[in-house]
């Protein structure tokens, strides 16, 4: 591990440390309201933060020749995970979703694993395929992206094709390839906001919200602002959120930064953002440092998607753009 690498994995370890610390903040009450077990969330997510630290150790030492062997077989397997969420008795349906596969004794999300597997496949296949890519890139994303859209999981899609079309880019992508990537996924998305009435009531909800009077937005917006204002500079302290008591939807997951804004404030607000800003400029320079084509598509793809994500979800906590159900 080079030193970047190295850097990368203190800050990549210290942010999911603080990340259990604020889910704790934020889950202690509710779980002990509703599951008896104010660590419940707490001991799943170290569980899988140990996990994660072990696998990353590992992939450390796989061979890129393997990692480029894997790719396809990886991605056509995530697809088949995106086909069995609709399966009954084995997909588990949440509020209208089927967006998770239940094993018993954990519950997965398919295009978490999609996140990765196709990032991987697109850096192995665009680091040898130089000409006649953009129809199957296109028939690629389609299928990707289609499957998830009918979990539906407007925002994990996104994330996908944003991440994607990245990666198509820095693969040496022409400007007019570029712009007919841009223009049939801007008709898309319009076309997918417009079809479903949530998805229009929540850019409503955004584009008519007044700061002036928070009786006239929505309560989940409401509830943010109060977060946000109630935390001022320096926080209320931690363990001292009000918002926590179950009056902000989805605290422990779409909405935990609000939670952590009202407990640590402006400053603290900052200093976590300048973290993951980092984390961010870490993997842009792995990415320009890497002695291969794959290594560098692969760098570039695993950063953008993580940026998309984070931006996302803190750019709505922040009232930037429309609630989006990043966590």
């Amino acid at each position: 591990m080079n030193r970047l690498g190295a850097l990368l994995f203190v800050v990549t370890l210290l942010l999911s440390i603080l990340g259990l610390f604020i889910l704790y903040e934020s889950s202690s009450y509710t779980a002990l309201l509703h599951l008896g077990d104010r660590y419940y969330f707490i001991k799943n997510q170290s569980i899988w933060l140990l996990s994660g630290v072990a696998l990353s150790l590992v992939a450390i030492r796989v061979k890129r020749s393997l990692l480029y062997t894997i790719s396809l077989p990886l991605l056509v397997f995530s697809i088949i995970l995106l086909l069995v969420v609709f399966l009954p008795g084995i997909g588990l349906e949440l509020k209208g979703a089927h967006r998770w596969i239940n094993f018993g004794f954990f519950v997965f999300q398919p295009s978490e694993l999609l996140k990765v597997s196709l990032t991987l496949y697109l850096a192995a296949w665009l680091s040898v395929k130089e000409k006649g890519r953009l129809l199957a890139f296109l028939i690629l994303m389609g299928v990707s992206g289609g499957l998830v859209l009918l979990q539906p999981d407007l925002s994990t899609t996104f994330i996908i094709v944003v991440t994607s079309v990245a990666v198509y880019f820095v693969s040496g992508a022409s400007i007019k390839e570029m712009g007919m990537i841009f223009l049939i996924f801007a008709v898309l998305i319009g076309g997918l906001v417009g079809a479903k009435p949530y998805r229009v009531a929540r850019l409503t909800s955004f584009q008519n919200f007044d700061h002036s009077s928070i009786s006239a937005s929505s309560y989940h917006l409401n509830q943010i602002v109060i977060a946000l204002g109630s935390g001022g500079l320096t926080g209320v302290g931690f363990g001292n959120s009000i918002q926590k008591y179950a009056y902000l939807p989805e605290n422990t997951t779409d909405s935990i930064f609000a939670i952590f804004a009202e407990e640590a404030g402006f400053v603290g607000s900052f200093l976590l953002i300048f973290l993951y800003l980092f984390q961010i400029l870490l993997g842009i320079l792995i990415a320009a440092r890497a002695s291969t084509l794959f290594g560098r598509f692969l760098a570039a793809g695993i950063t953008v998607f993580l940026a998309v994500q984070t931006l996302l979800n803190i750019a709505s906590q922040a009232i930037l753009i429309p609630l989006t159900g990043v966590p």
